[in-house]
């Protein structure tokens, strides 16, 4: 058994002896590819998770491609997060006023128009 810093829950320590799913070595295919392009992994540790992953039958021989790989986020971006289009801290451009808030400006102008038109006349 290969000594790993992965929590027992993992699926490749609980189940070691469960197939490799096609899906799972997409996934791990994905998670290796993002960390070779961030700098974490280098070209030969890099290659060689991938011929393990590749070549692998059961979960339980995942442990060294996955072993030491960033964790993935448990937690999903709110929308208003994902669906931005500028860098954080860039100001996003403002919207159009909306008909209510048009409707809510005039009604307070015509409103403190009316108190100093009274405040004149009782004055």
């Amino acid at each position: 058994m290969v000594s790993s810093n992965l929590p027992i829950s993992s699926p490749y320590r609980s189940t070691p002896d469960a197939p490799v799913t096609d899906a799972e070595r997409d996934r791990l295919s994905a998670r290796l590819n993002a960390a070779y392009t961030a700098g974490t992994l280098d070209q030969d540790d890099y290659r060689a998770r991938l011929d393990l992953l590749f070549a692998a039958k059961r979960l339980g021989e995942l442990v060294p491609v996955v072993d030491g790989l960033p964790p993935l986020p448990t937690h999903s971006s709110p929308a208003i997060v994902a669906n931005s289009s500028g860098e954080p801290g860039e100001l996003s451009e403002s919207r159009p006023p909306g008909m209510l808030t048009a409707a809510v400006v005039g009604g307070v102008a015509v409103a403190i128009l009316l108190i100093v038109i009274l405040l004149v006349v009782l004055i």
